[in-house]
């Protein structure tokens, strides 16, 4: 298609500017400190409103401020979220759980992107300002998990921020046609991560060889794109894993783009053996991301933190075949990772808090939404004391903002623009 350029501007004077407009949050608490105001201008917080502005005000009515908060890891293609109920069966292991879910995506009548605008809806009503989103590519789904998350993250644009990875589920070496899948899927432009899932374990179980670490960590470096590895298995076995991952990203020069989600070997670990491999992870620039499914396996994410890891939090699968739990609610899951670590100081729940809203935003490359100027114009309003008290008592998002404009009230989106002064 050719464009031509279209004729000089008239002589004259300008046109003038289109006006900036502000909104002024009133009456509101950040963190729970003293009441006060936010003021938001082009999506960032500001410390006073500029001269010539136009000026939207919302009342907070006292309500506490805190940032809004990202999955770091979330299946939106395998929800049966608002479908009928699924009654499942029992699973002995990954390969139980991959035969159901391709037996629940069959049987669901409605489309993945529909499900997955309605579950990344309903999150970034709760308060989800971005997502990891994985979508599993495998001969039995081809790319339809990849192109229905991303038709609903087009949807959801200036509401959520979505990555989206590549995730082979049902392997690599063991379910021929996914690597030619994962390449498809790399060229395509939709994704911005290439998955993997326990090289050494689970994918090595069919009896074929291969090496998944080397064509995924190939198709990263090909396309510019970053990785994240689902790793399951504990002990040495998932240890070694780890070792590979963090000196395949050293040679391949991917500091800081890759991720390593669930990494039980890692929530086994205590004392030097902890320390040790953290500073493995930190050196490396590999990140981590946990779930938060039981206390042997949420990671001690404070201690990681400590030693330069970046540890994100997510809501793994929601209401898929695998389990019948999960609501994509970030805050729920900050309690779900209090619960698991027996968390009962104060300090202990504000770093529940902590990995929802910055450990994986710093895992996405975000800013981090501390609510002082300067900073993105992402926040909820809630009723509520303090930040552990939230934590524990999981109130109702009263209001979401994103970039300084309300887009939910009551937990559901306002698609109509900023909430009206009241």
């Amino acid at each position: 298609m050719v464009y031509q350029k279209g004729p000089p501007e008239p002589e004259g004077d300008p046109v003038s500017p289109t006006p900036r407009t502000a909104t002024l949050f009133h009456d509101v608490r950040p963190f729970g400190g003293p009441a006060g105001d936010l003021i938001a201008v082009d999506g960032v917080l500001v410390d006073e409103l500029p001269e010539g502005v136009a000026v939207e005000r919302v009342d907070g009515g006292g309500r506490l401020a805190l940032p809004t908060l990202v999955d770091a890891h979330i299946h939106p293609d395998k929800t049966s979220w608002g479908e009928p109920w699924y009654r499942r069966r029992a699973a002995a292991g990954i390969a139980d759980h991959v035969a159901g879910d391709v037996e629940l995506a069959r049987s669901l009548p409605t489309p993945v992107g529909e499900r997955a605008l309605r579950l990344m809806s309903h999150a970034a009503a709760l308060g989800t300002r971005a997502m990891r989103a994985h979508a599993d590519v495998a001969p039995a789904y081809g790319l339809a998990g990849i192109e229905g998350i991303a038709e609903a993250a087009a949807k959801l644009a200036g509401i959520v921020d979505v990555e989206l990875v590549a995730f082979p589920q049902h392997g690599v070496v063991r379910a021929p046609g996914t690597a030619e899948l994962l390449a498809e899927a790399a060229a395509s432009g939709l994704v911005s991560h290439v998955g993997g899932i326990d090289p050494t374990g689970f994918d090595a179980d069919g009896g074929r060889e291969g090496d998944q670490l080397g064509l995924v960590f190939d198709l990263a470096e090909k396309h510019g794109l970053g990785l994240d590895i689902h790793l399951h298995d504990r002990g040495e076995p998932g240890l070694a894993v780890i070792r590979d991952i963090a000196a395949r990203t050293r040679a391949a020069g991917l500091r800081g783009k890759v991720a390593v989600a669930h990494a039980f070997a890692v929530a086994g670990l205590a004392g030097r053996e902890l320390d040790g491999t953290a500073e493995l992870l930190a050196e490396s620039g590999v990140a981590l991301t946990t779930v938060a499914l039981g206390e042997t396996t949420v990671l001690p994410f404070r201690r990681l933190a400590e030693r330069g890891v970046t540890v994100g939090l997510g809501s793994d699968g929601v209401r898929d075949s695998w389990s019948p739990y999960g609501d994509a609610d970030m805050l729920h899951r900050a309690w779900l990772a209090g619960w698991a670590l027996d968390a009962r100081l104060d300090e202990e729940l504000e770093a529940c808090f902590g990995i929802a809203a910055d450990g994986g935003a710093a895992l996405m490359g975000l800013p981090a939404a501390d609510l002082r100027p300067g900073s993105p114009a992402d926040f909820m309003l809630v009723e509520g004391e303090c930040v552990p008290q939230v934590v524990v008592d999981l109130p109702r998002r009263d209001l979401v903002v994103r970039a300084g404009r309300v887009v939910a009230r009551d937990g559901r989106l306002v698609r109509s623009g900023p909430l009206e002064a009241r």
